[in-house]
């Protein structure tokens, strides 16, 4: 199932040829996987993915230049190649409706009090499934 969220973007993120530059997309994404990941209240705190994920590799194909505008962009999000030790998040961005942009990132469960990856758990599966769109 895909996750949708409404991205506000920043005039700070114009550049010179009045468009919104390309490195925002990144800070874009993130803000949709902080929406999923961290905001929702389903997702449950005693999972991993709360103490920390960290990202292995971007992919971003523009398919169209975007302007500022005062209207949020729309985020679909959703999750795939889920393995023992790392997952993709899929994006989709739309602008007015057309679609914008597209990327993925490959993310890692991290373990910070040992300073390496770790496995995901069960849990942290079953909640990747409920996101996985076909």
């Amino acid at each position: 199932m895909r996750h949708t969220v409404a991205v506000p973007m920043r005039w700070s993120d114009m550049d010179a040829y009045q468009h919104v530059n390309n490195v925002a997309f990144l800070g874009y994404f993130e803000t949709a996987r902080v929406d999923l990941f961290f905001d929702q209240p389903t997702h449950d705190e005693e999972t991993g993915l709360r103490r920390g994920i960290v990202v292995a590799s971007h992919q971003i194909a523009y398919k169209r230049p975007v302007v500022y505008s005062a209207d949020p962009l729309q985020i679909q999000i959703w999750v795939s190649g889920v393995r023992a030790a790392s997952f993709t998040c899929h994006y989709e961005l739309f602008d007015h409706g057309e679609l914008a942009v597209t990327g993925s990132t490959v993310l890692v469960p991290f373990d910070f009090a040992i300073n390496r990856p770790r496995r995901l758990t069960a849990a942290e599966k079953v909640f990747l499934a409920a996101h996985h769109d076909d």
